[in-house]
């Protein structure tokens, strides 16, 4: 029985691309904040958009990591990127808008495979299973989409 993992999955859908019930979604939000300055702080100590943008990407792409099952080493390596040095030349907006939906449809095409099980199962060397994991994403993409949209207000 997959009930709860399709549930799961709509959520995060929804919250990506379709039509969430707090107003827009986290693509809509990066699509028009990538028209602004993105690599503006509206404040000294506030983040960038693309700052905001890539810390997004870190933990999609270790929340995938960790689905995939892949080394430790890895994981910590993706989990070093965290709030990483942004280099405009490497780090543009479209790429990172690229790799963000990529990370995510491979986490979609991966939980598709499971059960409600898989919900149930503990991380290794963590003291939650990956309902909570998957959750957490969920709500770390909203949460961080609202600052991007709020900043973009700022600097405009």
């Amino acid at each position: 029985m997959n009930k709860e993992i399709q549930n799961t999955l709509a959520t995060l859908k929804n919250v990506l691309s379709d039509e969430p019930w707090y107003g827009k979604s986290v693509y809509a939000i990066l699509e028009e904040a990538g028209t602004g300055d993105v690599y503006k702080q509206p404040e000294a100590i506030s983040h960038s958009m693309i700052e905001l943008l890539y810390h997004i990407n870190t933990w999609a792409e270790y929340v995938l990591s960790i689905i995939k099952n892949e080394e430790p080493e890895k994981i910590k390596a993706i989990e070093a990127l965290d709030w990483r040095t942004i280099s405009p030349k490497e780090h543009t907006w479209e790429n990172g808008f690229a790799q963000l939906k990529a990370a995510n449809e491979k986490i979609i095409e991966i939980l598709n495979t499971k059960d409600d099980s898989f919900l149930e199962q503990n991380l290794q060397d963590k003291n939650f299973d990956f309902r909570f994991l998957l959750n957490g994403l969920i709500h770390h993409h909203i949460y961080h989409a609202g600052q991007i949209a709020y900043v973009k207000k700022l600097l405009n």
